[in-house]
């Protein structure tokens, strides 16, 4: 979870660098509204495949919301999500595609896609049109295919979302209007604030959240705590400081982030603690060090999964891209082609988490 230089050519993660309403008629019926309006695009974008079943996550949960602890469907039952997170779309998208998605959808048996919208380091800042486009492509697209989207605004550098204020209630003003009569959407206001007090967040987040509610009023918000979405354990705090000043906001949750190599024993009890307290989605994680990067830990990496699984904690794992470090889950050179189902195309990352998704 910590400061790196992202060039073009070879970007690091996100990887924590230390680190109702409306029911499922009308997620099935927004669905297919979707796939009926999505036109083929060019090369690295992802067309609409034909319109999803019933039985995909989003058709049968529809609307989700905040209950408690829990995330909840539109029938008030406990769910938890599992998935994955794109890597930044201003250096991956090609690994975005339908053929891609598909895989995801359907041989993965994903319910969630994070669409990671970097708002520097090449990304957001330089083309604010451009990358909203992009990023409503790829959420249509996972809409598409039957899985809930979380629309993450990645601010990494500078650590204080504060710095961007101004351009993230332009960006979600933009995808909470687009978005504020489908159910398939969930909104992550900041990936991984650091160098930046808790009550500076909550002071973000009570700005953002009203913007977003102001176009759309029903959808789960997502806000990341302080230290790279550690609850402040990776500056040396704790979930305390969250627990006794809450953002004032409902249907919301908390952000954590681990990399199971890096991040042990005391980040899986603040988790545990944390989550009995506050309703919490893991983000983003990884098997590997805080880089995304090292050798895998599947024995620390499943832990984690179990507490995730008995608790019900919904999470996307980093990161569905073909990059050369160990936390990309496809082999190095897979998206300049079509094959992308099965494990042969597969790190021994993605292998792992695969098999973990399709549980």
């Amino acid at each position: 979870m910590h400061q790196r230089t992202s060039p073009p050519t070879e970007p690091t993660p996100t990887a924590g660098r230390r680190r109702f309403a409306r029911k499922a008629l009308l997620a099935a019926s927004a669905l297919g509204v979707v796939a009926a309006l999505m036109a083929p695009v060019r090369a690295g974008a992802a067309p609409a495949p034909a319109s999803p079943t019933a039985a995909t996550p989003l058709a049968a949960n529809g609307q989700l919301s905040v209950c408690g602890r829990q995330l909840c469907n539109a029938s008030g039952r406990a769910v938890a999500l599992n998935g994955m997170s794109t890597h930044g779309t201003q250096w991956y998208a090609q690994c975005v595609t339908g053929g891609s998605l598909d895989a995801l959808a359907q041989d993965w048996r994903a319910d969630v896609l994070r669409v990671s919208t970097y708002v520097q380091e090449g990304g957001y800042e330089t083309d604010p049109a451009g990358f909203t486009a992009r990023a409503q492509k790829f959420v249509d697209a996972a809409h598409a295919r039957g899985m809930y989207a979380v629309i993450d605004w990645h601010m990494l550098s500078p650590g204080d979302p504060n710095a961007n204020l101004s351009r993230a209630k332009t960006f979600f003003t933009a995808m909470a209007k687009k978005y504020r009569n489908h159910p398939g959407v969930l909104y992550e206001i900041a990936n991984e604030p650091s160098g930046v007090s808790w009550s500076g967040i909550k002071s973000y987040a009570e700005q953002i959240i009203p913007v977003i509610r102001a176009q759309d009023p029903d959808s789960v918000v997502l806000v990341g705590t302080r230290a790279w979405s550690s609850f402040g354990v990776s500056e040396g705090s704790d979930e305390s400081e969250v627990v006794n000043n809450p953002v004032n906001a409902s249907n919301i949750m908390y952000t954590f982030h681990f990399y199971a190599a890096s991040h042990r024993g005391e980040y899986l009890r603040t988790l545990d603690r944390a989550s009995d307290e506050l309703p919490v989605f893991v983000t983003e994680f990884g098997m590997q060090n805080y880089s995304g990067d090292g050798a895998n830990d599947f024995a620390m990496s499943q832990r984690y999964v179990d507490l995730m699984k008995r608790k019900k904690i919904s999470w996307t794992n980093w990161n569905y891209s073909d990059d050369h470090r160990s936390g990309a889950v496809f082999k190095t050179g897979t998206c300049d082609g079509s094959t992308w189902t099965g494990t042969g195309v597969l790190k021994e990352a993605g292998v792992w988490i695969r098999d973990r998704i399709r549980q």
